[in-house]
């Protein structure tokens, strides 16, 4: 069974939609308290009326995680509110899909501020609470991208890239303090992620391969809340990928070539 999660306060990024969402309402069914935290306000108030309707415990506040301030609030409130924060879950990110050499500027660094950033702050905000206690468990949604970069979201995977490298560095800045640290790596997960990265512009792209549930990734957040480990790659068979990748690369693009012309030519005949 693990560690009793009933009465644990679990700090939530991007908790409005999706993967947030869904972790939130899972840890709420675990008996944990939760402090959510996203832009939309009122989609945001709406999982925190949801989890209190159904007798969880629920505070909600409108959070930009590309601003630090905001972030910092977050956390603030979680301790001001149950003296503690014992589980942070840095999930805040967008996408946005185009080649490398065709990507805005502005958009990447508005990937930056909200992937990278946003998960930098979470942490920042979160530890020196977790230190003071003695213990905690610093949870990052990072993605399968993050270990393999594909065409057409080469600017996405950096940042994904960029959080995996995080955690592992914090992992071991980080041990014997009584701190957990994991990634979670997800493959596509059918939200409305893709659409609102299409509607940021660039490629309107679907998931590539096995598709998950936001439901099966929340679940595979609490396993690991209860028994923490290193890392978790939702979809077990994507460890292949990893695999491969680190012994054979240049196989791994034969394979992905194979890919370039459906996800960036066929589909998209104006992407070049």
């Amino acid at each position: 069974m693990g560690r009793d999660l009933r009465g644990k306060v679990a700090v939530i990024t991007g908790a409005s939609a999706g993967i947030g969402k869904a972790t939130a309402e899972a840890f709420a069914r675990a008996g944990s308290r939760v402090v959510l935290g996203a832009r939309r306000s009122d989609r945001l108030d709406q999982v925190a009326a949801g989890i209190r309707a159904s007798g969880g415990e629920a505070l909600a506040l409108v959070t930009d995680v590309a601003e630090a301030s905001q972030v910092q609030a977050l956390v603030e409130r979680a301790v001001g509110s149950y003296g503690r924060v014992d589980l942070l879950v840095a999930n805040a990110g967008i996408g946005y899909f185009a080649q490398v050499e065709e990507t805005p500027l502005e958009v990447i660094e508005r990937l930056w501020q909200v992937n990278v950033l946003g998960t930098l702050h979470a942490i920042r905000a979160a530890l020196p609470v977790m230190r003071r206690q003695g213990e905690g468990h610093l949870i990052v949604v990072s993605s399968v991208s993050g270990k393999r970069g594909s065409p057409g979201s080469g600017l996405y995977a950096a940042t994904k890239f960029a959080q995996v490298g995080l955690c592992e560095a914090l992992r071991v800045e980080l041990a014997g303090s009584g701190i957990a640290v994991s990634l979670i790596c997800p493959v596509g997960t059918a939200t409305e992620f893709f659409e609102a990265a299409a509607a940021r512009g660039g490629l309107r792209l679907r998931p590539m391969g096995p598709v998950q549930t936001a439901e099966r990734v929340a679940a595979a957040i609490i396993r690991c809340a209860r028994r923490p480990r290193p890392e978790v790659l939702v979809y077990p068979p994507a460890r292949l990928l990893v695999i491969l990748n680190a012994l054979a690369p240049r196989l791994v693009d034969a394979l992905l070539l194979r890919f370039r012309r459906r996800l960036l030519g066929e589909r998209f005949p104006d992407a070049g």
